[in-house]
């Protein structure tokens, strides 16, 4: 299947069922949130500060009274900014457009496999505002081999982990890892599906410029759709 094709595969098995966080937290208990450069709620604390983001974040479900907040998929955001590792001078080769779907929960929230699969690589991204402790595992369905990537885990999460190891749909694969060690943030997950892997190993841009943002349109898929959300 092409890239179309694959993606119009997981519009068809889009369900509720599929869960890559603890699958105890119904999805009614979840609420979208906005990070965009357009909301200006963003400009009232330090963004600079992963203290200030989880208090913001916190604040945010208190309020609407759940317990995950979701979104972020083709999400331009100024959040990158503060970090060496994404910040370019040059707007078109910035990269501060995210291409994956961040759960924002609390830390040691267990992450679980979207799909069944096998472990394709993992690897701890230490650079500031960096996944972290992160593990791509690879799936095939119907013939067509894709990816998904769970990235700000806890490092204990990496102990023993064996490339090849087989994990079923809804096992637990990791734990959500605190501001010490996710490269500093608020815990949440950033999850991502990605057809061509482009021989990375470890790690793939979760966050990209405008100036390749069409092909990594074409190369990920949309998670809020593929979880029902």
């Amino acid at each position: 299947m092409n890239s179309e094709n694959i993606k119009t595969f997981f519009k068809k098995i889009a369900s509720q069922d599929i869960f890559v966080i603890d699958a105890t937290i119904s999805k009614h208990n979840y609420t979208p949130i906005d990070l965009s450069e357009t909301n200006t709620e963003l400009q009232s604390f330090n963004n600079s500060s992963s203290t200030a983001w989880e208090i913001y974040i916190t604040n945010y479900l208190r309020l609407k009274n759940k317990k995950v907040a979701f979104g972020g998929y083709l999400e331009k955001r100024n959040l990158y900014n503060r970090s060496d590792y994404f910040n370019n001078q040059n707007p078109e080769t910035e990269r501060n457009i995210h291409i994956g779907l961040d759960l924002w929960v609390e830390a040691e929230t267990p992450v679980l496999s979207a799909f069944n699969g096998e472990i394709h690589s993992y690897k701890d991204n230490t650079n500031f505002g960096d996944y972290g402790p992160t593990i791509i595992l690879k799936h095939e369905l119907n013939g067509s081999i894709f990816y998904t990537l769970y990235g700000h885990l806890s490092r204990e999460s990496l102990i023993g982990l064996k490339v090849g190891a087989k994990v079923r749909q809804g096992d637990v694969i990791a734990k959500l890892g605190d501001a010490n060690v996710n490269g500093d943030y608020a815990p949440h997950l950033h999850f991502q599906i990605i057809i061509d892997l482009q021989g990375n190993t470890g790690d793939y841009p979760g966050v990209c410029s405008l100036n390749n943002l069409e092909f990594y349109k074409q190369n990920t898929v949309n998670p809020e759709i593929v979880l029902g959300l």
